[in-house]
This record gives C-alpha cells, structure tokens and sequence, in this order.
C-alpha cells in the first residue's frame, strides 16, 4: 500500500471555506431570529417601570398582552382598542381558556385608573391570572 506523502501531492494544501460559510449562516439565522422575539416590545414605545423582584416572562404562546400607553391608550394585539372591543377580545379568549394568562404592560407614567380599568376587563372577562409588566 502505498501512503500518500505532502511532497507526492503535488501543491499547496487547500484550505475549504464551505464549512465555516455554513457556520456563520446559522450563526446569522441564530442571531436573526433571537432579534425578532424583543423587537415587539421595543416597537411600541410603553416605558415599563424598574423593579427589583420579579420573574423572567414565561412567554407561552396563548398569552395575552395588553399594553397601556401613557396618553391612555390601550393596545391589544399590536392594535388600538377602546374598551368595548378590549372586553369583547377578552371576553372571546377567557370562553377558550379561563387560565390563559395576561400580561398588562403599563407605562410608568400612565394613570393608574386606566391600568385597573384594564384589569378591570380581565375580571370581568373571567381571566384572573394577571400579571404587571416590569423590566429589571
């Protein structure tokens, strides 16, 4: 048998690039689909008040969030909602599930009143896991 020595091969070794391309590829579709969970909340501009006890989100997918602007305004499903069409949304997801769990977002300068008006809704509605959205 004859083994093959670097001076039979004639050239230089070759370095493959294919490989490491394949890496950066999932690296970038790693890093691209990371960025596209946060930037929902960046987007809608809700200030969330500091706290120091509180628990990561658990982000299950039923989840409801319902952000509270501090103008008053109130959006639910990435849009605008008066309070009639927030209690029929409300109402439609607690007749699916009565332990679906929502996650008011108020803006720390918004009134307390419209927070509990939102929370209000969500008893109303029958949903009682509620939960405030802080950041750390």
């Amino acid at each position: 048998m004859h083994i093959r020595d670097d001076d039979d091969a004639g050239g230089e070794p070759e370095f493959s690039m294919a490989p490491m391309i394949d890496v950066v590829f999932q690296l970038l579709i790693f890093f691209m689909v990371t960025a596209t969970f946060t930037s929902e909340e960046q987007e809608l501009g809700v200030e969330l008040p500091t706290a120091q006890s509180g628990e990561a989100a658990g982000g299950s997918p039923q989840e409801l969030v319902i952000n509270v602007f501090k103008d008053g305004r109130v959006s639910f499903g990435g849009r605008t909602v008066d309070e009639l069409e927030l209690e029929r949304e409300l109402d439609a997801a607690a007749r699916n599930n009565r332990a679906t769990p929502v996650t008011i977002r108020g803006d720390r300068l918004a009134s307390h009143e419209r927070i509990v008006a939102v929370m209000d809704a969500c008893g109303l509605a029958g949903l009682s896991n509620l939960a405030l959205g802080t950041r750390d």
